[in-house]
């Protein structure tokens, strides 16, 4: 661990750390290429040792700053360097400044924010940039016409109510218990900045036809009026080798042919490369790479006339783990790539095909991890609404009958300001439009349980309309609006079995579990924590975990379940039911054994 002296920061003493927190290097934080599906070669790394002040929310810039933070980890966070809340009536101030290299004069630069938690402002140079709102997704700004020769100063300063204002913020909290983590306050993944030129390529998405042996690309450009004459170019690889070529005008359709198409699943994740060309006058002005995988998730019924989820048209019983992507050092930013990595490869090493990550967006190397190493994801959207207190089925699982709580009561989940409502639509089309192009996202989840869950059934029709290649599971357990292509229950404590109320829909149990064991040495608080159910040793937790799966859920797949999700991956902040330690030290379950019975448990379902 590099030391104060050498840079003006140093992780917070005294918590729980991983062990990729000794390869931090604040002159090299998380030097990754931030955005892997579209590649300039020509960018700059802004995170690092920056300057921090927490002022109070209407104060100005403040004259002198309060120390240094290490970016992008959450001010909250030990890796951080600081390691203090940000409450709701402060501000939290970054200053850092950079100097453009010589070789990009000319060209238009865009500012990246992976993501800030929750109102973000910019200012280069004095001058204000921007600003967004919503602390899970990325944006960037033209700062071109604020730049100047030599040093350049930017400016942050970020608002975050955390849970006192009704805005999406999963489990973040003032204050942590149970299932309710440490909040996360400011930039929490990678900033960058690149040059483009005048005309450069602003977005893609990219449709995976398996049927037709076709991919659509849809390419977004920010191009200056005079340009005499526009095309695209697009070419895939296979291995290095060229297998489809396409061109399109501007505004056009433009789609690949393949002869022959490998497809993406679990098993075989196999990603094609791909380049896209903007040409203007003949001259190519832009140029970003990109891969893509060729799959099909969908809900179709099996030779019985069960629905169940599919991939590329063949049933597919996902077995997944439930996973929040805390860390104890970084929160919500993993300390290195590596330790990102670690996650995805562990859950393939159990034997889970599928995992679904829990009211959190993930930074998108994280996605692209799971696209190479073969995990099917399904995304939560992020919750927002009222404070834990509205989690009425926490309390009493049949309150929402009891109290005749409809779907449209937005007061009785937090929901009642119109604003903060449009506030979650916004931020789950972004959602959507940042991970549309993965592979791997095999489900949407706009709700879980009550968590301000508002017009369900029409939000879910929506998001199938938006995105009709994905299942969406409009209400993760609970609050079933009976309604879409999924039926999806959460079962703790009690004994796994079919729901009522299938209605011609997929069965999908999608949070169940939560066995808990303390590790002592590798706890957030030692001698504290929350479990569902909790065993002394090791071996206990194997024997009912092997009995769980064995004794029942197995005995449901034939009966029509097609998916299931473990509580969880791993334990977090005072929450025990992890299958690892905090601190990703211990594997509570044996590895080769589970993965053993969960490979019986997807493969037994191919008589389906």
């Amino acid at each position: 661990m590099n030391t104060e002296e050498d840079y003006g920061w140093t992780m917070a003493k005294g918590g729980l750390a991983t062990r990729w927190a000794k390869e931090v290097n604040p002159q090299n934080v998380l030097p990754e290429y931030p955005r892997p599906q579209m590649v300039r070669e020509k960018w700059m790394n802004l995170n690092g040792v920056w300057d921090y002040a927490i002022r109070p929310k209407n104060a100005d810039e403040p004259r002198d700053y309060d120390g240094k933070i290490l970016v992008p980890f959450p001010v909250e966070s030990a890796l951080s360097g600081v390691c203090k809340p940000l409450l709701p009536d402060e501000r939290l101030w970054y200053r850092r400044s950079f100097t453009i290299p010589d070789l990009w004069k000319g060209q238009k630069l865009l500012l990246h924010f992976g993501a800030v938690d929750w109102k973000a402002e910019v200012w280069i140079n004095k001058r204000k940039a921007g600003e967004h709102t919503g602390g899970y997704n990325p944006f960037s700004l033209d700062i071109t016409e604020f730049r100047m020769d030599g040093d350049n100063e930017i400016l942050v300063a970020v608002w975050d109510p955390t849970d006192t204002f009704g805005q999406e913020r999963g489990k973040q909290t003032l204050h942590p218990k149970g299932i309710f983590y440490t909040a996360v306050s400011g930039i929490w993944q990678t900033v960058w900045i690149e040059p483009v030129p005048h005309s450069y390529i602003a977005s893609i998405r990219l449709t995976p036809d398996i049927e037709a042996g076709e991919l659509s690309i849809d390419i977004k450009r920010s191009t200056p009026e005079d340009i005499k004459e526009i095309r695209y170019e697009a070419t895939a690889h296979e291995n290095g080798e060229t297998v489809a070529i396409g061109c399109s005008r501007a505004g056009e359709a433009m789609k690949l042919t393949f002869s022959q198409v490998k497809l993406w699943s679990p098993d075989t994740p196999f990603l094609y490369d791909l380049t896209l060309h903007i040409v203007e006058d003949g001259e190519t002005v832009d140029t970003v790479t990109s891969y893509f995988g060729m799959r099909a998730f969908s809900v179709e019924r099996d030779r019985d006339g069960v629905k169940r989820l599919f991939l590329n048209h063949e049933p597919l019983f996902q077995h997944g783990v439930l996973d929040q992507g805390y860390w104890p050092d970084g929160l919500y930013t993993a300390p290195t790539d590596a330790a990102l990595e670690y996650d995805v490869a562990m859950t393939k090493k159990l034997g889970f095909n599928m995992t679904r990550k829990h009211i959190k967006v993930e930074p998108a190397r994280w996605y692209y991890h799971c696209d190479r190493l073969g995990l099917i994801v399904w995304q939560d959207m992020v919750n927002g609404g009222g404070g834990w207190n509205n989690l009425h089925h926490f309390i009493l699982p049949n309150f929402v009958s009891a109290i005749k709580v409809k779907d449209n009561n937005y007061k009785a989940l937090g929901r009642d300001d119109a604003t903060n409502r449009e506030r979650y639509r916004k931020e789950l089309k972004e959602m959507v439009d940042a991970l549309y192009n993965v592979p791997s996202i095999g489900m949407w989840v706009p709700f879980n349980e009550a968590w301000g869950q508002f017009d369900a059934a029409d939000t879910a029709k929506w998001l199938r309309a938006y995105d009709p290649t994905r299942p969406v599971d409009h209400a993760s357990g609970w609050h079933d609006q009976r309604v879409g292509e999924i039926k999806s229950v959460h079962r703790y404590i009690r004994k796994l079995k079919l729901p009522d109320h299938i209605l011609d829909r997929a069965v999908v149990i999608s949070e169940y579990g939560g066995y808990s064991l303390a590790e002592k040495g590798h706890m957030w608080r030692e001698n504290k924590g929350f479990g569902y159910k909790k065993y002394g040793s090791r071996e206990a937790l194997n024997a009912a975990y092997t009995a769980l799966i064995q004794e029942q859920l197995q005995s449901l797949l034939p009966k029509g379940v097609a998916a299931a999700v473990y509580t969880q991956l791993t334990d977090v902040e005072n929450e025990l039911n992890g299958i690892l330690t905090y601190d990703r030290e211990v594997v509570k379950l044996e590895p080769e054994q589970v993965r053993e019975i969960h490979q019986r448990l997807i493969k037994g379902d191919d008589q389906h």
